[in-house]
């Protein structure tokens, strides 16, 4: 293995400069989204996995296909499919991808596939 090698990259450290994050919380670092894996108080660092596929809350009429890429809506702190226009903040791109389709329907979550991958912040 290469002397320089640090970590696989799925689980980074974040200092949360806002309200507190509780474990299963989506987290949202500049254009990566996140999942925190402990509790996270307001000015406390955590470790958060930004790179996996978690159970996580999804806009109801949210018509969803399998593979499509998602929009983080960070005002709703849910997923929303490819054709919801980004409001300032929500992250679109290739960080979500939906690992299972799911219809307009009252199902309130969603398998998402976090990517690592960094989005586009509106």
């Amino acid at each position: 293995m290469a002397t320089n090698y640090m970590q696989d990259g799925k689980v980074i450290q974040w200092t949360n400069g806002g309200s507190a994050v509780s474990s299963g919380d989506v987290v949202v670092i500049g254009g990566l989204i996140g999942v925190a894996l402990v509790d996270i108080a307001n000015g406390g660092t955590g470790s958060v996995q930004v790179d996996g596929v978690f159970n996580l809350p999804k806009v109801d009429a949210a018509v969803i296909a399998q593979g499509e890429s998602l929009v983080y809506d960070v005002s709703a702190s849910k997923f929303d499919d490819s054709a919801a226009t980004p409001a300032t903040g929500d992250v679109s791109g290739a960080s979500a991808v939906a690992f299972e389709a799911k219809g307009a329907t009252t199902d309130a979550t969603i398998a998402v596939r976090l990517t690592g991958v960094a989005g586009t912040v509106a």
